[in-house]
């Protein structure tokens, strides 16, 4: 099918009610974007952030996209320039899993998509992970930050807590890298969907990693290692919460912190916790250290 993308800027303020009138339009997605390139580092849970001005891009289907309907934007938007552009055919799917190439996280951990084979090391561990909804596929430096602990820091016969799942990742890697059980939390039930799929891809039973929403985790639970890639807000008001599941002398595991936020977030977990190290990666950070 062809398509064609209607785009023009708007403040912020009228976000709501020019994707209402796209849709009215017959809009089959509408979309937001950076109009002046202000990113948004750490958006608080829970919320939607939207940039001060935006790109707005509506996408028809080229047959429902017709002049009345550019003329009815035209009369909302008198001094604003509209452009309309033709979008090739093409396998959308597909040409998205073309930029999501094999990536290796320290000696042997590998994320693999499904269409591509496995590499020829005989003692890569790989993981077979395609882009989803849910975060976390290694790309984003926080992911690989995990990874690369984990990789160097096998939790071999551990129990390993993943808070904050996302895509199953870390959890998934810590058992291929020698784990005997993996609890993985997450607030969105879309995410725990995307984990246990995730496990299936990777022939992970539902024995040895369970998904379930925070109010569902076991009171008792005692985990070797905590891994907990979410925002520095978060963790530190989860840092009581952790600290009760990881043993005396278990390791923690944290990041999807920036670097300017690494010492409050260690002096949140201070109490419970040593500090070992704290790599970065761009302008991200990671935090491990031993329950006291």
């Amino acid at each position: 099918m062809a398509w064609q993308e209607i785009s023009f800027e708007i403040p912020k303020s009228q976000a709501d009610f020019y994707c209402e009138q796209l849709e009215t339009l017959g809009a089959v997605s509408v979309s937001f974007f950076d109009a002046s390139n202000k990113p948004i580092l750490e958006p608080l849970p829970g919320t939607t952030p939207l940039w001060e001005k935006l790109k707005i891009v509506g996408l028809f289907s080229k047959c429902d996209l017709s002049a009345s309907i550019i003329d009815t934007l035209q009369n909302l938007l008198p001094n604003i320039s509209i452009s309309v552009c033709a979008l090739a055919e093409q396998d959308w799917t597909r040409t998205w899993l073309e930029h999501f190439k094999p990536l290796q996280f320290g000696k042997n951990l590998w994320i693999i998509p499904t269409h591509f084979e496995a590499p020829l090391d005989k003692n890569a561990i790989i993981i077979k992970l395609d882009p989803g909804l849910a975060f976390g596929t290694g790309t984003h430096p926080t992911t690989a930050l995990c990874l690369q602990w984990l990789d160097k820091h096998p939790p071999y016969q551990q129990q390993v807590l993943d808070y904050g799942c996302g895509s199953g990742i870390l959890g998934i890697a810590a058992l291929k890298l020698g784990a005997n059980k993996v609890w993985a939390i997450d607030y969105d039930p879309q995410a725990l969907l995307a984990t246990q799929a995730n496990c299936q891809r990777n022939d992970i039973s539902i024995e040895a990693l369970s998904c379930c929403l925070p109010e569902q985790l076991p009171s008792t639970l005692q985990a070797n290692c905590v891994l907990a890639n979410i925002l520095a807000e978060p963790l530190i008001a989860l840092a009581s919460t952790l600290a009760k599941t990881c043993i005396p002398g278990g390791k923690l595991v944290l990041s999807g912190l920036l670097k300017n936020q690494i010492d409050a977030v260690c002096a949140a977990y201070d109490p419970w916790f040593c500090i070992e190290a704290t790599p970065t990666e761009q302008e991200w950070a990671l935090i491990s250290a031993v329950r006291r």
